[in-house]
């Protein structure tokens, strides 16, 4: 709107500089003339349609005429109309121009509702009365009052229905002593079932294979058990807690081995995949990287394909939870741009005949 009114003003200023010229018996000629084409659409159409930009430049015009000139004028509007956009006109610039006063308390400044949310957050036991407590206590001068609306504003309940431990926060906070565990089914070529006994660390990603058997009885599983306490005490490993479903090939004696090496099982829902997720995410992505590709001959070879899936898992493949290095190897410090441009040979080296590559740089 701004730009058709500027628009407007200079052609009607164009306008009356061509009339300054035009005598008063011409200018009274062209304006019968211009009368006379009024009368015709207001014969033939309905009520008009103007906009704010036509609105504006008539009310500015019209408005240095006297009042009962403007009766005996041909108009598309009444004249009253006319007078009264002329002050709304008015009234809008001046509350343009004019800067209003705000009223009540000043806006608390953006970092302390940011330290507000964040002391909300990493203390779910806190009330709005206890984090007031603690700006007071960090010399920050605010009313408990607009701790607790800052808290509403962003849809914060209050302390006593924060303060529920939900199953993801349990695995955040104990990522460095939990281990996970399941079996899974694996079809061979000739159709024959054989299932796959795997292990996670949270913290680290680390996965153990420790076997494959076509009868996974339960004294396959303890013995199997027994194998991984050797492991992660030959590791150094901290676990504290095994999470586990509720398959019945986990007995009892399987949970007692466990909790007299100081590991507490820790068992799933029922038909909950998601609290044992990391295992389920680590035998979706073997699936979809070696077993959907390769073709399983029997259990010897089964074996033989875990057994290197598990090393490039683990001595190789990036996970972005650990910031794209693998589980057991660091990353690499980073090659300067300048080498990178002059000089950088990289092979590859396959495993399981091409099913899985491994990119190194040349010796």
């Amino acid at each position: 709107m701004p730009l058709r009114l500027a628009y407007l003003a200079a052609t009607n200023t164009l306008a009356f500089l061509r009339l300054l010229p035009m005598s008063d018996r011409d200018k009274d000629i062209e304006i019968l003339v211009l009368r006379h084409q009024l009368l015709v659409p207001q014969r033939q159409v309905g009520k008009p349609a103007f906009n704010d930009s036509d609105r504006a430049v008539l009310a500015g015009l019209l408005h240095h005429l006297p009042k009962d000139r403007l009766r005996h004028l041909l108009l598309l509007v009444r004249p009253d109309t006319v007078l009264r956009r002329h002050r709304e006109l008015l009234r809008r610039c001046h509350a343009a121009t004019c800067v209003s006063k705000r009223r009540g308390r000043p806006r608390t400044i953006r970092s302390i509702r940011a330290l507000v949310l964040r002391l909300a957050r990493e203390n779910a036991s806190w009330g709005y009365r206890r984090i007031h407590g603690e700006l007071a206590a960090l010399g920050i001068k605010v009313a408990a009052s607009t701790v607790w609306e800052i808290l509403r504003e962003h849809g914060i309940p209050p302390a006593p229905e924060r303060q529920n431990t939900t199953w993801a926060d349990f695995l955040r906070s104990k990522a460095e002593a939990l281990l996970a565990c399941d079996l899974f089914e694996v079809r061979t070529l000739m159709g024959a079932r054989l299932y796959v006994f795997a292990v996670i660390e949270h913290t680290t990603r680390r996965n153990r294979i420790l076997g494959a058997g076509a009868h996974p009885t339960g004294d396959w599983i303890v013995q199997l058990g027994r194998n991984l306490l050797t492991d992660l005490e030959d590791a150094g490993s901290r676990a504290r807690f095994l999470i586990r479903d509720r398959d019945p090939k986990f007995t009892t004696a399987f949970d007692a081995l466990m909790t007299d090496a100081g590991l507490k099982v820790v068992t799933t829902g029922i038909r909950i995949p998601r609290m044992n997720s990391l295992i389920e995410r680590w035998i979706q992505t073997c699936r979809s990287e070696l077993l959907d590709r390769t073709l399983i001959w029997n259990q010897s070879h089964l074996l033989h394909a875990l057994r290197e899936y598990e090393a490039f898992y683990n001595e190789h493949r990036p996970h972005r939870a650990l910031k794209n290095a693998a589980p057991c190897r660091p990353l690499p410090a980073p090659i300067p741009q300048q080498a990178q441009l002059t000089h950088l040979e990289v092979h590859r080296r396959d495993r399981l005949g091409g099913t899985l590559h491994q990119y190194q740089h040349a010796a």
